[in-house]
């Protein structure tokens, strides 16, 4: 889940946590406060939550802020500090915490991978040389979407951060259990003290760009988002059942075909082109947006969906009535 601004970030904190089994909900709905306590602090961009998953063992919380010394404010806050000593109680040890700063936003809906090196000051020269190393052997496997390298921050982080994306599990999986990978890590064994984390953010895409075609974050809430996904969904399926019947498919084909078919379309056509720009404002609003604004979304979902029901309807019952 995800509150913020739609706009790029300047700094990034990644923070995992386990939480005791048992205190699922209890700890989503403490850490949904947090939150938006966050976004009172100046320079917030946006909060998510991302549950774990095959590939993220942890709960994987992230923050975005305009810049690092306003991240810094709210790491290091008061608020922050009284908030996770209420949560102490949910968690299963200490979190890790892995911060970025770039002037573009860090993470994107493909496999994203965090490595952080706590590196000797008399060694960085030979670590920014194996890294150079890691990311030639990398860039080679079939999926690599790229990778980022971030110094350490002073006050906020010791460690050098390194990002690197693939378009899905499978290919990231390759990379990390080849012997090409062995090879390099072996090369930069005096580096070998390092931590690894997984962030799975490939259901994203649906929501993650603008019209411009940058990237943005997932809207903030699961109920927006899915009734977001129902006005997108309906249209669709039913103008490719329409579009389906004249091959007179076995049912268990149709649906095959159909759900193959809607899930390309939804992802390429009906949310980038029609859903986005119809509810941009509602699925992402800004901290300040009044209550009102939300009613008028809903407002907007209702009359698109009367239209939609109006025209198939004609279609189907009127103009064309199907068995």
């Amino acid at each position: 889940m995800n509150t913020g601004k739609n706009i790029a970030a300047a700094a990034t904190v990644i923070i995992g946590q386990k939480v005791l089994p048992g205190r699922e909900r209890e700890f989503e709905s403490w850490q949904e406060n947090l939150n938006a306590a966050a976004a009172y602090y100046p320079g917030f961009l946006g909060a998510e939550i991302s549950r774990p998953t095959s590939l993220q063992a942890d709960w994987v919380v992230v923050y975005r802020f305009d810049s690092v010394a306003h991240l810094q404010a709210w790491v290091n806050s008061a608020t922050r500090q009284t908030y996770l000593d209420v949560g102490a109680q949910y968690f299963d040890g200490p979190a890790t915490q892995q911060v970025v700063s770039s002037g573009t936003q860090s993470l994107d809906p493909l496999v994203t991978v965090v490595v952080t090196h706590r590196v000797q000051p008399n060694q960085v020269d030979d670590f920014l040389d194996w890294q150079h190393r890691m990311v030639e052997e990398e860039s080679r496997f079939e999926g690599f979407r790229g990778t980022e390298l971030f110094r350490p921050i002073e006050g906020l982080q010791e460690e050098w951060t390194t990002l690197y994306r693939y378009d899905t599990a499978e290919h990231l999986d390759a990379w990390l259990t080849s012997p090409e990978r062995r090879k390099v890590l072996a090369e930069g064994a005096k580096f070998s003290d390092f931590r690894l984390r997984t962030i799975d953010n490939s259901f994203g895409s649906w929501f993650a760009f603008e019209g411009n075609g940058k990237e943005a974050p997932p809207p903030p809430s699961e109920t927006r988002t899915s009734l977001a996904v129902w006005v997108g969904l309906y249209p669709t399926v039913v103008l490719l059942t329409l579009a389906l019947f004249p091959l007179h498919m076995p049912l268990w084909i149709g649906l095959l075909v159909g759900n193959l078919l809607s899930s390309f379309i939804m992802s390429f056509l009906t949310m980038p082109y029609y859903v986005n720009p119809l509810l941009g404002r509602w699925l992402r609003p800004p901290p300040d947006e009044p209550a009102r604004a939300g009613l008028r979304g809903l407002g907007v979902v209702a009359v698109a969906m009367a239209l939609w029901a109006v025209v198939f309807y004609l279609v189907t019952v009127r103009f064309w009535t199907l068995p």
